[in-house]
């Protein structure tokens, strides 16, 4: 651990960002009806608060910001590496040779880097998965490509690029790719870059950026836009858009039970805020540039008026933290008192919190002050949960105590 202390403040400084302050406002759930209902109520409740611990489970990654799998009933886990490669953990044991090598590819530095791989439902019988980075010109780009003969090296000369957004800046690439229940494949866009959205990318359905897309890549070639996309037929609306709004997600999931989106979106200067979408429930305007989480933008302005935007479930000031980093709801049979429990982390201050839905409402509660710059969580195939250390290279199982 003290390792990890040592490099988390290393990165701190090198951002400009060390130092929250010693007793910081917690994380405040922000009042109903904002907070959007639940789909569904995952039963039993889990034991509140609940008492973890880190498990150090594996070591010796390069920057890791990813850990998922594959859905194909092999077990293993793949390892996204923010210095351009995918590695593989199979029956316990990482493997030596990479799932995937396209540093030639990547840009790194800042914000920059190899930051998802996603595998679709039937990865099983077409081999095919998806990849996001950054590539040599800074843009954001989604390619596709095929596993080789080899089950565990993936084919380096299938790639397709089926997706390239332009970004004015070195910022705000968001970053996270995922296929959501309904089998299409949903990407996160930041707002462009630069600070305080100078180009208002946040509020413009004419462009990709600030968004979440939702597209359907089961075709040969490229991509396709589902029919039911809310803003399909919309004049002047990029119909790829699912929600739009936000700043900067750099870390989505679903939750695997109840199909709900929590969205993670990283502040300006202010605040840190996390949204919960229920299942199925796009075409939502998470506020960016007009809010930033439930407070108007710029701060010290009367604000815009809420008709028509989401306000985040969670929010907290910048003396808990300067970067959320979205994690995964439990759902594994190691500590089953955590059924149903969000999990997700502060890069900065490398605080980890717990938060839960009850009869009552949503409950938030600070589980560890870990010391680590958490650019990243994971889920196995077994819904474990991860904690990965973007500085040190370990990747560290959340565990009951």
């Amino acid at each position: 651990m003290r390792r990890a202390i040592i490099a988390s403040l290393a990165v701190a400084l090198v951002l400009g960002t060390a130092g929250c302050a010693s007793e910081p406002t917690p994380p405040v759930i922000v009042d109903e009806p904002s907070a959007p209902e639940p789909t569904t109520t995952p039963e039993p409740e889990p034991v509140w608060p609940p008492e973890v611990e880190l498990t150090e489970a594996w070591s010796g990654f390069d920057q890791p910001v990813l850990l998922t799998h594959a859905g194909d009933g092999s077990g293993r886990s793949f390892v996204v590496e923010l210095t351009g490669r995918v590695m593989v953990i199979d029956d316990g044991e990482p493997l030596p040779v990479p799932f995937l090598d396209v540093r030639d590819l990547v840009s790194t530095g800042g914000e920059r880097g190899l930051f998802a791989i996603a595998f679709p439902p039937d990865f099983a019988e077409t081999g095919r998965f998806y990849i996001d980075y950054t590539d040599r010109a800074g843009d954001s780009v989604v390619a596709r490509y095929r596993v080789s003969a080899d089950p565990d090296v993936a084919d380096p000369d299938s790639a397709e690029v089926i997706l390239r957004v332009k970004q004015p800046f070195s910022n705000h690439n968001g970053g996270q790719i995922a296929f959501g229940p309904d089998g299409y494949l949903y990407v996160a866009l930041g707002d462009g870059g630069s600070g305080g959205d100078p180009q208002n990318n946040g509020q413009d359905l004419g462009t990709l950026l600030g968004t979440i897309l939702r597209i359907d890549v089961s075709t040969a070639t490229g991509y396709t836009v589902p029919d039911d996309n809310p803003f399909v037929g919309r004049a002047g609306a990029k119909p790829e858009i699912w929600d739009y709004g936000l700043r900067n997600p750099w870390r989505f999931s679903f939750d695997a039970l109840t199909g709900e989106l929590y969205i993670a979106d990283v502040g300006q200067n202010a605040w840190e805020e996390l949204n919960v979408e229920p299942a199925g429930n796009g075409g939502r305007n998470y506020g960016w540039r007009l809010y930033e989480g439930s407070h108007p933008y710029p701060p010290g302005t009367d604000g815009a008026s809420t008709e028509g935007l989401t306000m985040p479930v969670v929010e907290y000031a910048r003396d808990a933290g300067k970067s959320i980093t979205g994690g995964f709801v439990y759902r594994g049979e190691r500590s089953r008192d955590l059924a149903g429990v969000y999990f997700y982390a502060d890069y900065v201050s490398g605080r980890l919190w717990a938060l839960s839905r009850s009869a009552d409402g949503w409950r938030n509660v600070e589980v560890a002050e870990t010391g680590m710059p958490i650019a990243g969580f994971g889920q196995d195939a077994d819904g474990e949960v991860y904690v990965l250390d973007v500085a040190s290279g370990v990747i560290y199982r959340i565990e009951s105590r």
